[in-house]
């Protein structure tokens, strides 16, 4: 991703959301959140390349500033709560989109956050059903966007997705959480017992009633 046109594209595949220029300057074109006319991604070309201004909990600032140079403090927004991504070649389209994508979670009221807010309740040695999940998240009909979201898992060290099943126990197919078998030995560390790619949901579904 080297463009604005690149970047202002991917920012408006996200929901509810529009581009706007408010400073009656050309340079500057954003995106943002419908529901609170946030901006979760500002763009303007400085110094020979574009750039792009992302929210970034303060947590995460610093780790994306230290994998690459072409990450930078915020310029001119909070230095803690924003970083600078310059659009120089060197950094991979993947982790471009990806910070992108935690700004619009930090900005917006999206179901992804409070999906991921629930399967960290789920606990060691217990699994959940996406339907289970949708509920925990505040809207049982959304168990499809349950699916959605885990696959697009952000955070996967702290966002346990491999412990969700579906409604029958029965676990994810190859080519979520890093490929074959990968989900059962997940859990199977954690003293879940899987058989035939399955687990019984009787013995170790979380009660979170």
């Amino acid at each position: 991703m080297k463009t604005r046109k690149e970047a202002l594209k991917y920012g408006l595949s996200f929901p509810d959301v529009y581009q706007d220029a408010p400073f009656h300057d050309e340079n500057w074109q954003l995106i943002r959140y419908k529901g609170n006319k946030k901006a979760f991604l500002w763009t303007y070309e400085k110094d020979g390349f574009i750039n792009l201004n992302v929210k970034v909990d303060p947590d995460k600032a610093y780790f994306w500033r230290g994998i690459y140079k072409s990450v930078k403090p915020g310029y001119h927004q909070n230095k803690d709560h924003w970083n600078t991504i310059i659009l120089d070649g060197s950094i991979p389209d993947k982790d471009i989109e990806l910070m992108i994508a935690e700004s619009y979670d930090l900005i917006s009221d999206c179901p992804s956050k409070r999906i991921y807010e629930a399967v960290k309740k789920i606990p060691y040695g217990k699994v959940a059903t996406y339907a289970q999940v949708a509920e925990a998240a505040g809207d049982k009909k959304m168990a499809r966007a349950v699916g959605n979201a885990l696959h697009k898992n952000p955070d996967p060290d702290n966002i346990p997705c491999f412990r969700v099943v579906n409604a029958k126990g029965e676990l994810a197919g190859e080519f979520a959480f890093g490929g074959s078998n990968a989900q059962a030995k997940l859990l199977e560390a954690e003293g879940v017992e899987v058989i035939d790619g399955r687990v019984d949901l009787t013995k170790y579904q979380w009660k979170n009633k």
